[in-house]
Formats: C-alpha cells, structure tokens, sequence
C-alpha cells in the first residue's frame, strides 16, 4: 500500500536556549546582482549631486560664483581677441529667493556652432589642455552655474552671442541633459533664433524679451537661479572691487538688485602682453603620464620624442638622457616598455634641465599694481613687489605683492541706509558675529569698541535693532578708532582673479600669518594676522594654478610657492618698516620740539636776567638751536618718497599727502 507524501510547511526558525525565535538570515547580495546595477556616471550628472565642489555650497555663494565665471570668461575672451574688456554686470531680483544675473562683455563673440557646447557642457572648453596663463582652467565655470540654475529655478540658460557688425547675432535657450552631458537647444526648434542688425531684430529681440546692449561685438549670458544677495565679505560688490583692483585695463558697469550703479572705470589703457603656450617640462611629468606619451607620440625616435614633446629639452640634453638611461636615441618610443620609461624617468630626474620659458605667464606689474590700489583701497602708504619668476613640479609661476597702510577702515566708508540693510539681510545670530563677518579686517577687539560706544548688547540679533539703536552704532561706526584693533585685509588672487573662501585653507593666508610683521612696525600674536590699518593684495600667476579643490578657491601650499610668498612679504614689508620708523622718528621729534618751545621763553628771560643778555636775541639763538636739533620734524616726504636724503624707500613706492588723504576721505564719504 503507497502512502502519500504530504507537502512539508516551511521549518520554524531555531529557537535560542530562551525559547525566542531567532530571525531569519537576510538575504545577500550575489555577484551577478551586484553586476546588474552598474552604471556609468556622467560628469555632469556627478555635479549635479555634488554642486558644492564647485562653489554653489550655500544661496549667497552661488550668486557669487555664477557672477565670477562668467565675468572671468568675458576677461580671458577679451584680452586674448586684444580687445580692451569692458563688462556690463545686471543683478535682478525676481522673486524674494530669486535672481536673475545677466553678463554682457565686448569681446569677440563665439560662433554659433560653439555657443551650445560652451554653455550646456561639463568639461569643455579650449584651457585644460594648454600651458599658458589664463583665469579658466577646467571648461567647467559657466556651463556649471547654467546647470545650478536650471535645477533651482527650471529656467534655461539664455544666450546672444555677436561675431560682427554685419553678421546676424545668435541667440540660444540652452539646458544641460545631466544624464548625457550634452546640451539641449529649446529655441528655434532646436537651432537657435538669428538676430539680423535692422529693425527686424529689434522686434524679435523686444518679442523674446532678450536683453542686449548693441554693440558690434561680444556675448551675453543671462541666468536665473535661487539665492542670496548681500553685501559685505564675500559679496559680489566685493568681487568686482577687488577685480577692478588686479585688472585696472578693465572698466566695470555694476547694476546691483535695489537699482544702484556702480562703475569701475579703467585706469590704464593699454592690455596686459599676451602669454605665450609652452610645452611641458620634463620636471612635471610624471612616470604613468610619460608611459601614455611615449605610446601616443607619433615620432619614430626617443631622441625626436624628447625634443618635440617637452620645453628646454635641446638635441644634445635629449642624447644625455637617452645615454642614462641606457636607451639608444633611435629607439622606437612606441616599443619602450614599462621597465624603460621607469629608466628614462629616473634619468629625467636626475639631469640638470633649464627651468621653463617664462612668457607663458603674465605679471601685473608693479606700477599697475600701485594704481589699482590706490583707485579702489584708500592709504596714505603704498608699496609693491614682483619676484622673479620660479617654478613647482615643472609650471612656471609669479609671485606679486601689494601694500596699502593707513586709510579708512571699511566699516567708516558704509552709508546709514546701507548698514540698515546689511542689518536686514544678516544671518548672524548676533551684532558681535554681524560685525567681524560683514566687515573686512574686522577683529574681535574692534567689533567690541563699537558696541561698547554703542551702548548695544553684543548678543542682540541684527535684524531686532530699534532706529534708535541703529543711529548709535552708526555713529560708533564713524568715530571709534579702529587702527589698533584692525586686522590686516588680505586679498587672495590667482591668475589675476580674486579668492573670497577658504582663507584659512590657502597656502596665501598661511604664508601671511607665518611672517614676521613684528619686524616691520606691527603688532601680531603668534600664528594670527597682524593689526593695523593694512591691506595686503597678493597674486599668483601660474599656467596652472594648484587649486585645493574645483571650486578654485584655495591654493595648495607648495613648499617652492610659499617660499617665493614669503620673499614677496619681505620685500613690502622692508618698505613699510621704514616707513613706519620714520613716521615715528617725525612724530618723536615733533614732540620735542614742542616741548622745547614750551619752555625756551622762560629759559631765555632767566638768561638774560642773570647775564643782562638781549632777551629777544637770545630766544632766536636758542630756537635755532631747537630746530636744529629736531629737524627731522621738518622733513616732507612727497608722493614717491624720494627726496628724503636720509633714507630711500625703493621704488614703487607712494606716498600720498595729508591733503590727498583728507580729500579721499570727503570722496568717500560723499
């Protein structure tokens, strides 16, 4: 007889020895699972995810850097097309967390097949792969802040773009399809709208709404996104001062979100020298690098290799370093393995090449480092700086440095209905915090005077203020001496365009702290900026910057960089010491005199008294004695300071006069 086997139902969990059902093993995951959910990542859809990497972390920064890379991409255009840039900045308020930012400039336009690929394409551009100076580096800026821009506001980036006066301007509304890095044309079905230069385009630029100062030439990018607009550190007002400062052949129109203009007129007109392309040198390559150029050259020879591939690599260096290592120069370069590129590396290494040519990169200058400051950072002493070229890991750079004593301090130059509305827009949580973070070279101590003088509370929140509270701290604003208490303003540059984050990260910043500013007149505690009323303005020109990271903010800190920062310092800083000494020997030998005067009629009435002496003579005799004695309280330093004979400053050097500071002062103020 056959008995049926009867379905088993699923065996229960074992128990633990107290009788609770321990739980079911989950189910992992195989390698044929694992396998299916690869995909490959576009780079644009990366940044996308990860937009804080390239300077759009919080609203008020995105503002900034969508201003930056397309005011950077007008200059670079405009001096390399030898055009004498000139930009138009529009900031427009939309909505209360939206913002429109249009950059109009006059350079030479971009062909229209280009304009898609410029403006909705990570990662493409005509800078990576060359070696010569310039502000753009990695294709990546402006079709970045179209992306940001798109994915707060769903608006496309609009673009018109003007090669001539005869030819047709072209128009775009672009969006970058993240998942392919590729733009996407919305307008014109796909092919842009032309503009023709007769009334006809006027029509359809007043019927697309488009935005455009008519000049013969040039590009305008309009984006909207969501952010933040204030003034202060880190803002666009003082982006553009700053650039005004380090391109003083540029001329600015700013149009800020509450209406008021600003203009940065140029103060030179002629362009900065074009920096020439070099190849690599040999000090900058490294092994796998080498290995991928030997097997793409399209020489036939190491020797031919070596020469057309690197700069300062002459027939007879090319035949030594094939004889190091111990390769023939008529080797096939594609043929070499992996064992001899190691060889010929290590030979590289060891071989005494020249430094690179240093056209590539192009300085401010000393003298028009002097003006731009003196344009736009009030003093009454400026000093200037350029070393020698030098070089890290094969890359050329230059080191400039700029120094302005004395002056107004910011916080003096702000108007009463300004500083409400720094109020209004702050987000510090309280005055002390508005304060050293609204103001640049700001301290602690300084921040503390004012309110002290105020008679506010330094854990009052900003936007609280009553009126009566504001006039106060208005008017300790104005009046409170901050010379003592005031750090020094440090502005970053590379490739002539301002760092406004990541000072602290900055090889720059570290550098300035790591002097010794006791030495030249200053006070500062150890390992901090020093105090006084100065503004220090330093640039790095390089064929490649070594940034921290890609929002281009930071720059590493080399040990040949710091090296030639801390050179430049001393330079500027011997300058400022000897200034400030003699400043100080005047003012010593001021006091003395005066205190002689106090007392020289009484000594020569008792004088004449005792010894029966002509009393009025004897008083002349002895103010010639007291002159002579403190001449140096007599000493006019002019606007060079070279008419001193006792002490020469150097050049570029300035020195402006009482009068001229007075009268900075009033323009200021006004």
């Amino acid at each position: 007889m056959t008995v049926s086997a009867t379905p088993k139902e699923p065996s229960a969990a074992p128990a633990d020895s107290t009788g609770a059902v321990a739980a079911r093993p989950r189910r992992r995951a195989t390698a044929q699972s694992m396998a299916a959910s690869q995909r490959d990542i576009s780079v644009s859809e990366f940044f996308a995810k990860n937009r804080h990497l390239l300077g759009f972390d919080n609203p008020r920064k995105a503002l900034l850097t969508t201003v930056k890379e397309a005011v950077d991409n007008a200059l670079d255009a405009s001096e390399e097309a030898g055009i004498l840039p000139e930009i138009w900045v529009h900031i427009e308020r939309t909505a209360p967390d939206r913002f429109k930012v249009g950059v109009q400039d006059n350079g030479p336009g971009i062909l229209k097949k280009q304009i898609p690929l410029i403006f909705g394409k990570l990662l493409y551009g005509s800078k990576f792969h060359r070696l010569r100076m310039s502000r753009g580096q990695q294709g990546i800026g402006i079709s970045a802040a179209g992306m940001h821009g798109l994915l707060t506001t769903g608006k496309p980036v609009k673009i018109i773009s003007k090669v001539s006066q005869p030819e047709p301007a072209h128009y775009y509304e672009i969006q970058i399809d993240t998942k392919r890095n590729q733009p996407e044309i919305l307008n014109g079905r796909g092919e842009g709208v032309e503009i023709p230069p007769n009334g006809l385009g006027e029509k359809l630029i007043e019927k697309h709404g488009i935005e455009w100062i008519d000049l013969e030439h040039g590009t305008r990018v309009t984006i909207e996104l969501e952010a933040k607009y204030q003034r202060g550190r880190g803002s666009v007002d003082e982006y553009l001062e700053e650039t005004a400062i380090a391109n003083p052949h540029v001329t600015i129109h700013y149009r800020d979100p509450d209406g008021n203009e600003v203009e940065y007129p140029r103060v030179t007109n002629q362009l900065p020298p074009e920096p020439k392309e070099i190849k690599p040198h040999p000090y900058g390559v490294e092994l796998g690098r080498l290995v991928t150029m030997l097997h793409e050259t399209k020489t036939s020879t190491v020797s031919q290799f070596l020469t057309d591939s690197f700069s300062r690599i002459s027939p007879n260096i090319a035949r030594r370093l094939c004889s190091e290592a111990k390769l023939s120069t008529r080797t096939n370069p594609k043929k070499a393995g992996r064992h001899e590129a190691d060889l010929l590396f290590q030979a590289i290494q060891q071989t005494k090449i020249p430094a690179p040519s240093t056209d590539c990169i192009v300085p401010i200058g000393e003298e028009l480092i002097l003006k731009g400051l003196r344009h736009v950072v009030p003093g009454e002493f400026y000093a200037a700086a350029t070393r020698p070229p030098a070089v890290y890991r094969g890359n050329p750079f230059q080191i400039e440095v700029g120094l302005a004593y004395g002056g107004v301090s910011p916080v003096a130059k702000v108007t009463r209905d300004a500083l409400t509305e720094l109020l209004e827009e702050s987000d510090a949580r309280t005055l002390r915090q508005f304060l050293i973070t609204t103001f640049q070279g700001l301290g602690a101590d300084s921040a503390d005077k004012i309110l002290t003088q105020a008679n506010v509370g330094t854990r009052v929140s900003p936007g609280r203020l009553k009126s009566a509270d504001v006039d106060r701290l208005y008017d300790a604003l104005q009046h409170v001496n901050l010379s003592d208490g005031q750090s020094m303003n440090v502005l970053r540059y590379a490739n002539r365009v301002p760092l406004q984050f990541q000072a602290g990260a900055c090889a720059i910043t570290q550098t300035v702290m790591g002097t010794n500013w006791r030495a030249y007149g200053l006070s500062q505690s150890r390992g901090s900026l020093p105090n006084g009323p100065v503004t220090v303005m330093i640039h790095m020109a390089s064929v490649w910057v070594p940034f921290t990271n890609e929002s281009k903010e930071a720059v590493a800190a080399y040990p040949e960089i710091q090296k030639e920062l801390r050179m430049a310092l001393q330079a500027v800083g011997r300058k400022l010491g000897m200034y400030l000494r003699r400043r100080l020997r005047v003012r010593h030998e001021g006091e003395r005199r005066n205190l002689f005067l106090r007392y020289l009629g009484e000594v020569a009435a008792a004088v004449s008294r005792i010894n029966r002496a002509d009393r009025k003579k004897l008083y002349d005799q002895l103010l010639e004695v007291a002159k002579r004695q403190t001449a140096e309280a007599d000493v006019e330093l002019d606007e060079r300071g070279r008419p001193i004979e006792e002490e020469d400053f150097g050049d570029h050097v300035i020195i402006v006069s009482e009068e001229s500071q007075t009268e900075g002062r009033s323009a200021a103020a006004g």
